[in-house]
């Protein structure tokens, strides 16, 4: 067997060393249905024939457009792929006017979608649509071709040797994939993938986990995110089964049933799941109540590597047999590991899961790196919390002199799409210039401190990092969402948003009757009891740093509302825009 050097190899090198029964498996109407690595290879193969009878040719562009990960949407990957085409996944919930524009800017010549949801927004905007021919859905739709007629069309196999020829002449340099990245501010801009970007990163990505061949994974993460995307062309390699969750609301179901060994997740997610199992704790009672909380505190002094000592490790064990094993049942009771990307994760999250016997192995990597820079590794002493790991093999790190990361390697990216400009503004010769700030430390431990274009002065000349103030803030039970605000101002600010399901459970126990949401940020007791948390959070930092005031939005912040971005990151220019109000109220402007 050749080695992988593209893409489309994964599945084959999967059937040629680790075959699986369920190399890919989703759920239809409640039943799990898998497809085997050979069905896999197959349907790919059929897909490949069906277009090029449809005249899609080398360097043609294919959208595909999916609300869940599904099997579908991997089989149409390798099938685009084997014949010099290029994948261009979208973000399903972004605006008709994004999608318009990325399939205009692609030149998509045909679309895939999932679903009904998806389906109206195309064809909402499908008269400006310059190139695209037709629409196909994976969902058996009344009003849409079925994705069934490519495999139908691609039955006859008389055309295989024209797929292989084309297979053949793909270059692990050829452009793979344009992926669209939301970007906090403008217009989404294309990042141009090969195939060696893409290839190489699994490869240095797969010496740094401990996939067991023969396990199994759940994923959910958005596929059209290069994150999730190079976990599942991981696992293929690894020979992984990996099972695609019914959607976000029912991960906790999908666990259960499935039972990972393995799962990629943001710390958003983990957030949610702690709140919920403290939830738990809280309606506990007597001793039980009492022997959760110690356990969660102790949870949160862990230290890997039996770095606490004897006595901790032995009340740890303690711990995990009487609560822990309880929370690892919730997950499914086989989660060995999870791989955490996409935003900081916060240092108690890591600690708390890992004391639960459910490590989480930070990383660090953007879309333009196909991602993966950095990642944590509890083999060989590769494991600190606090920092996104040590550097991937191949990949070089270089600290500027303003204290920004830049990047060279075989990952990075070939530049944005139609856009020599952009591209040149975050290049400098082979370095990537990743727009974040870091260090490393004396054992090569890659850590990240603030985002450059966050870093904002206050009127007195201070800088101020506000993901630093903010990810302590999110420590509180208390706060879902905050940005920190102050540029050119005399002092740090903040507007919150509070976590309303907590907060009404705090006011039922005090006796205090909240009307609803826009009632209770504006309650004197809510915003004294916010006051004490933002007092506390504001112990770790120095004077021209601490959070001077802060005011409560009534809103929950999301990303359909245009708060966040599909990554959950703050959309900083339109979170003040909203609460300008707020803003100006702070500062009496």
């Amino acid at each position: 067997m050749q080695k992988v050097t593209r893409l489309f190899d994964f599945p084959y090198h999967q059937l040629e060393n680790l075959p699986l029964q369920k190399s890919l498996v989703t759920k239809y109407n409640g039943k799990w249905v898998a497809t085997s690595t050979q069905e896999y290879v197959d349907k790919a193969n059929a897909v490949s024939r069906a277009l090029l009878r449809l005249g899609v040719k080398p360097n043609d562009k294919i959208a595909v457009i999916s609300m869940t990960n599904r099997t579908e949407w991997n089989i149409m990957d390798i099938g685009i792929l084997q014949i010099g085409a290029q994948n261009v996944p979208i973000y399903p919930t972004i605006s008709e006017e994004d999608y318009e524009y990325i399939l205009n800017h692609s030149e998509a010549k045909y679309c895939f979608v999932s679903c009904e949801e998806v389906l109206e927004k195309v064809l909402t905007i499908s008269s400006n649509l310059q190139n695209l021919k037709e629409v196909y859905s994976f969902d058996e739709l009344g009003n849409c071709k079925n994705w069934k007629e490519l495999l139908e069309l691609g039955t006859d196999t008389s055309n295989q040797d024209e797929v292989e020829q084309i297979k053949d002449s793909v270059q692990p340099g050829d452009l793979a994939t344009l992926i669209y990245t939301s970007g906090t501010t403008g217009r989404p801009k294309g990042v141009m993938l090969s195939h060696d970007n893409i290839v190489s990163n699994v490869i240095s990505s797969e010496k740094r986990v401990p996939f067991e061949s023969g396990g199994s994974a759940l994923s959910f993460l958005p596929i059209c995110h290069i994150f999730e995307r190079m976990i599942l062309y991981l696992y293929q390699y690894c020979g992984i089964e990996v099972h695609f969750a019914e959607g976000l609301d029912k991960i906790s179901d999908n666990v259960k049933e499935v039972k990972p060994n393995v799962m990629t997740v943001v710390p958003r997610l983990l957030e949610k799941v702690y709140e919920a199992i403290i939830a738990k704790g809280t309606n506990l009672t007597g001793i039980k109540k009492k022997l959760f909380f110690w356990s969660v505190e102790l949870g949160l002094k862990f230290e890997p590597y039996g770095k606490n000592g004897w006595w901790y490790e032995k009340q740890l064990g303690i711990a995990r047999k009487l609560v822990f094993s309880k929370w690892q049942e919730g997950l499914g009771g086989n989660l060995s590991v999870m791989v955490s990307g996409s935003a900081a994760l916060q240092p108690r999250l890591a600690r708390v899961f890992a004391a639960a016997g459910m490590p989480v192995m930070e990383g660090y990597g953007l879309t333009e790196t196909s991602p993966v820079i950095a990642v944590n590794d509890q083999r060989n002493k590769g494991w600190r919390i606090g920092t996104v790991g040590r550097i991937i093999d191949g990949v070089e790190v270089k600290i500027a002199e303003d204290g920004e990361i830049l990047c060279k390697g075989p990952n990075v990216m070939l530049g944005y799409y139609k856009d020599p400009e952009k591209t040149a503004e975050v290049m400098t010769g082979d370095y990537f210039h990743t727009g974040d700030i870091g260090e490393v430390d004396t054992e090569g431990f890659l850590k990240i401190t603030d985002r450059k274009k966050e870093i904002f002065k206050t009127s007195g000349g201070k800088y101020v990092a506000p993901q630093l103030l903010e990810n302590r803030f999110k420590q509180s039970r208390f706060i879902e969402q905050i940005m920190v605000v102050g540029e050119g101002e005399k002092m740090p600010a903040a507007l919150i948003q509070p976590n309303f399901e907590f907060v009404k459970q705090w006011a039922k126990r005090h006796g205090i009757t909240l009307e609803n949401n826009a009632d209770m940020v504006k309650n004197e007791k809510v915003i004294a009891r916010f006051q004490e948390e933002v007092d506390l959070a504001n112990e770790d930092f120095a004077k021209w740093e601490k959070v001077k005031q802060f005011r409560l939005t009534p809103d929950v912040w999301s990303v359909d509302d245009g708060h966040l971005t599909p990554t959950m990151k703050l959309k900083r220019k339109i979170v003040k825009e909203k609460y300008l109000d707020l803003y100006n109220d702070i500062y009496g402007h």
